[in-house]
């Protein structure tokens, strides 16, 4: 006996994938191998069974996590309820997934392969909209930036030109369904309406299919597609690009993409919506005396004027030196930390100057030490 393949691997995630990329993925999936959409091939058949027994593993939480824990052994005989979790008929779960009702896959395949908003009365279909997860440096947002994409999607077929036919032969109506994409069987009293096995429930057919395409009008390549992101742009932003979906069905018009943008974490900078945080170290003498001090900005270098007795933690800010706001001229601030450097490894020289210095000064020039202990005198009750 075969060993059972991954559930993962049948899905075609990976085993960290959220419970919505798991559910997207069985959806592509199962439409692919659904038996009505490949009437007599067996393969496809046992390919969609698969696919039922893995989701109704990975696709429920509390059996996924006895599956990441245990593997298929959860689920072998004697090991108690949780072997009920692949006995669900594969049609039951496809059915529960996609809302469909009655015997067989029904309205779904309106959907999906004919009928319903998705299809015109040319029986072509609208292509499945995408999600691409982009990352991008924090310089890039504040400048904007053009990215080129690659992904792999349903492209028109170069062959037919997407019409699905080798000659250009336009589609007929199908004479089986006469056009309805879906037909009436009996089984036993009952009467089940289903999607037409001749038109794959289109309500068309083509009577010289590509040989490329197989009739769909599509076929899976690698596209490349330019994308400008804007200046200002925030994590976690979704931008539309019209049209660079998946290529519709027969014809069909092109689904969208969605690009989701991810800001990678900075090694300097700390990104509050349009402000941005630095830490800057402040030599002990600046912070006693005064001085200037360069900072790095997403520009280049400015000069941050520091005060007489700056204390670690206080907070300058450089207007206008932040991140763009959106669709506007403005800009955000840049907020500078102040962290006063203390010195190590003194020689002795040094240390007898720092010494000496610090038995001139006292408490005289030593406000925070010197409140600290005025509050510490109360507390005890001195």
């Amino acid at each position: 006996m075969a060993a059972k393949r991954d559930y993962y691997e049948v899905i075609g995630v990976e085993k960290n994938a959220s419970a919505d990329e798991i559910k997207k993925a069985y959806r592509k999936m199962a439409l692919k191998f659904h038996p009505d959409r490949n009437p007599g091939d067996k393969a496809a058949e046992e390919k969609f069974k698969e696919l039922g027994e893995a989701y109704g593993v990975v696709g429920d939480e509390q059996k996924r996590a006895a599956y990441d824990r245990y593997g298929h052994a959860a689920f072998a005989p004697g090991a108690g309820a949780a072997t009920q979790a692949t006995n669900m008929d594969a049609f039951d779960l496809f059915r529960q997934v996609f809302g469909g009702g009655g015997g067989g896959a029904g309205s779904i395949f309106e959907e999906f392969l004919g009928g319903g908003s998705r299809r015109d009365n040319s029986g072509r279909m609208r292509g499945e909209d995408l999600r691409y997860d982009l990352q991008i440096t924090l310089e890039e947002a504040a400048h904007g930036v053009e990215k080129k994409l690659e992904l792999e999607r349903a492209q028109e077929c170069e062959k037919c030109h997407g019409t699905g036919s080798a000659t250009g032969k336009p589609m007929r109506t199908c004479p089986t369904c006469r056009g309805a994409g879906q037909v009436i069987s009996s089984r036993g009293f009952f009467q089940v309406q289903q999607p037409c096995q001749d038109c794959q429930g289109t309500g068309k057919i083509i009577s010289d299919p590509c040989s490329e395409c197989h009739g769909d009008g599509r076929t899976e390549k690698t596209s490349r597609i330019n994308l400008r992101i804007p200046a200002g742009i925030s994590h976690g932003s979704r931008l539309r690009s019209s049209g660079n979906g998946e290529a519709g069905f027969r014809g069909g018009a092109s689904g969208d993409l969605y690009v989701v943008v991810h800001l990678k974490e900075h090694d300097i900078f700390e990104r509050h919506d349009n402000d941005i945080y630095c830490e800057a170290p402040v030599p002990l003498a600046t912070a006693a005396l005064g001085g200037e001090l360069l900072v790095p900005t997403l520009d280049g270098k400015a000069s941050v004027k520091i005060p007489a007795g700056t204390q670690s933690g206080e907070l300058f800010r450089l207007r206008g030196k932040g991140m763009p706001i959106l669709n506007r001229t403005s800009k955000g601030d840049l907020l500078v930390r102040a962290s006063v450097e203390i010195p190590t490894n003194l020689n002795s020289d040094q240390r007898a100057k720092l010494q000496a210095f610090a038995e001139s000064v006292g408490q005289h020039n030593a406000p925070l030490e010197e409140g600290f202990l005025q509050k510490a005198k109360r507390f005890f009750g001195g």
